[in-house]
């Protein structure tokens, strides 16, 4: 074999290599989940997962984007709903460390989603990705006050559940 074909062999590997791994990346870690025994699981959940818990998208604007944008993603409540929680608090952290508290309660059908595609695109963490908790601002007054603002949080990466 020649050094050329070699060569275009080794990176047709390298690339594939880094294909597989951006495809089964973890995107989401959730700890602290109840378990029977008394101690607390942690579970890691990458885009295909999540897609599968069930998706929904919505258009809306927000106050940090321009104009309406489409969003993409599962519906907290069915996330919550998935890990069958029924009380507690999530403790929701961003890549930078910013968290926000939000009471399980507050898990609402027809308010935010898990986002992981904002106008059919994945969202990098310099667009606010790769996971940005959005609610549907646009649907309701109840979506447009300060401490909805405060748990929109992105570049969403960590829950841990607490009671």
């Amino acid at each position: 074999m020649g050094f050329v074909t070699q060569c275009t062999a080794a990176l047709t590997l390298l690339f594939l290599s880094a294909i597989s791994t951006v495809a089964s990346e973890t995107m989401l870690t959730v700890s602290g989940l109840p378990v029977a025994s008394g101690s607390e699981a942690t579970v890691e959940f990458e885009l295909e997962e999540l897609r599968r818990i069930g998706e929904i998208t919505f258009s809306t604007t927000t106050p940090w984007t321009e104009g309406e944008q489409t969003f993409t993603g599962v519906p907290l409540a069915t996330f919550v709903s998935s890990l069958d929680l029924k009380a507690g608090v999530l403790k929701a952290t961003a890549v930078n460390d910013y968290a926000v508290e939000i009471p399980v309660s507050e898990a609402l059908f027809d308010g935010p989603i898990i986002a992981y595609l904002k106008n059919d695109e994945r969202m990098s963490i310099r667009e606010k990705g790769p996971l940005w908790l959005v609610y549907p601002y646009d649907s309701d007054a109840k979506f447009r006050t300060e401490i909805v603002y405060s748990r929109s949080i992105w570049q969403l990466d960590r829950i841990v559940v607490s009671e």
